[in-house]
């Protein structure tokens, strides 16, 4: 079977979101750093607001659909990916057992001070390095796959699937409420990152 030409809808949303993700880890990321290097820390509304978007949208969202619909419907039309669709499955828990870690040891550190500001900024870099291995191998592995397997009427029901919060997007849907929240982030995140005042 050969690659569908026209790209799915719901695989530019997903690659939409993976940028978002994206860029808010790297936020975090960014941001220690700057810290460790001996920078003014930026207002923990942001670290609490990057924090509450990867809780939340991820595993709300993101992940659901991926796996009830994207995967499930590759393991109808091939076994050939079963063991690495599993193993994602399994990392999208073991991300949400990493944000939890994370979200303590912000608690710690803003209660704490720089005492506890290593065991965070370890905390950051794991989950960074962890959740980027995970979007390059849904990017990489899974989706190539994906394009080969699954057939028009597949698409048409993920696409579906994907697109049904964003149908009416003034509405109180899940997931135009975290692109306001991304939006709240880029806002108050200062620059480079963001667009408020640099630190």
């Amino acid at each position: 079977m050969s690659v569908r030409m026209i790209y799915p809808a719901s695989l530019s949303i997903i690659q939409d979101e993976h940028e978002h993700l994206s860029s808010v880890i790297q936020g975090m990321r960014y941001f220690v750093r700057k810290i460790e290097g001996g920078a003014n820390a930026p207002d923990l509304k942001v670290f609490r607001a990057m924090l509450y978007y990867i809780m939340e949208y991820p595993e709300k969202v993101h992940h659901p659909k991926e796996e009830q619909y994207l995967f499930a419907k590759i393991k109808e039309r091939t076994h050939q990916l079963d063991n690495e669709l599993d193993a994602l499955t399994e990392q999208h828990e073991k991300g949400e057992l990493l944000v939890h870690r994370l979200f303590h040891a912000l608690l710690d550190y803003e209660f704490g001070g720089m005492p506890a500001f290593a065991h965070f900024r370890d905390l950051v870099e794991q989950y960074a390095q962890f959740y980027f291995a995970h979007m390059r191998a849904e990017e990489e592995k899974i989706i190539p796959i994906a394009r080969q397997v699954l057939n028009d009427y597949d698409w048409k029901e993920i696409d579906v699937a994907f697109l049904q919060n964003r149908v009416h997007p003034g509405d109180a849907s899940a997931r135009y409420k975290y692109e306001e929240l991304f939006s709240l982030i880029v806002n108050i995140t200062p620059a480079p990152i963001g667009v408020a005042d640099p630190l």
